[in-house]
């Protein structure tokens, strides 16, 4: 074989292993994804483009024949030109795109406004479409038996719709990126409890957007099967509540394994149950991202 063909060969397969399906996951191709998430963005306009404030929107999700809303949030004191980073939040199961903006009096929204993020907030196609993982409680790190049966009872339908769910994820970041000037640099992951576990999963499968991720008590990542290597310059801020149970069992395990590993990690942890964790990690969050985005 002549190296010019192996090196291609060689070149094709590491391309795949970078951006191809997650074991445990929905068999989306990520870079299919992506250019079929920018061409919808394209061809989705805005009522008001580049408004600011915030916005409940929708956009329409041929793939699940209706118009899938989202919530996005852009800066008041934004001078409309300016580039600007952007905080991707994943909803809880049984949540919706409202959720985690609206509680503790608009926090959220508040700490973006503050820290001059743009916030997008899909819904996810639904409040238990899991972006593309089907992994949840108890499925926490360090328990593959459970992960390996959870992911073996997935049905036909539900494989559909884990990859709506992803889908979901990659439009709204595309539609977003297409209509404001986000900061290619500084794009961040963000979620809790089923949105932590999809912040790990499209964390790593579609590592190329995110500068940093945050996962909120959520653990759920089968070791065996993860794409370490996608994440591993990546820098990772892991939180837990001291009282989430059984969250944190697992989230200790794998805060102590990803130390031992030498991941660029960091681990916080505050006294509250697994909801009332959210709120108090929030500020903490925000400024991890500000660290690591261009300013």
């Amino acid at each position: 074989m002549k190296p010019a063909v192996l090196l291609a060969i060689v070149a094709s397969v590491l391309a795949a292993q970078q951006t191809g399906p997650i074991p445990f996951g929905s068999a989306l191709d990520a870079d299919r994804q992506i250019a079929e998430s920018q061409q919808l963005a394209k061809d989705t306009k805005a009522p008001q483009q580049r408004a600011k404030g915030d916005q409940h929107r929708t956009y329409h999700f041929a793939a699940a024949k209706t118009d899938m809303p989202y919530r996005l949030y852009v800066p008041t004191t934004w001078d409309d030109q300016s580039k600007l980073p952007l905080i991707v939040m994943l909803h809880g199961a049984g949540a919706d795109e409202n959720r985690y903006l609206d509680m503790n009096d608009h926090q959220m929204l508040r700490l973006a406004e503050q820290h001059g993020y743009v916030l997008a907030s899909p819904l996810g196609y639904g409040p238990l479409g899991a972006y593309g993982t089907p992994l949840r409680l108890p499925a926490v790190f360090g328990q593959p038996e459970i992960a390996t049966k959870q992911r073996a009872e997935v049905t036909p339908e539900a494989e559909h719709t884990l990859e709506l769910s992803e889908k979901d994820v990659i439009n709204v970041l595309e539609i977003v990126m297409n209509e404001y000037p986000i900061n290619r640099s500084s794009v961040f992951l963000a979620g809790h409890s089923m949105g932590a576990g999809g912040t790990w999963y499209l964390g790593a499968k579609y590592s190329k957007y995110w500068r940093a991720i945050a996962p909120m008590s959520g653990p759920f990542v089968d070791q065996a099967n993860y794409p370490w290597d996608r994440i591993r310059s990546m820098p990772v801020m892991m939180s837990e509540g001291t009282l989430a149970l059984p969250s944190v069992q697992g989230s200790h395990v794998m805060r102590d394994w990803m130390f031992q590993q030498d991941f660029p990690f960091e681990y916080y942890e505050v006294r509250a149950d697994h909801g009332g964790m959210v709120p108090l990690v929030l500020p903490a969050v925000f400024d991890f991202f500000d660290r690591y985005r261009d300013k």
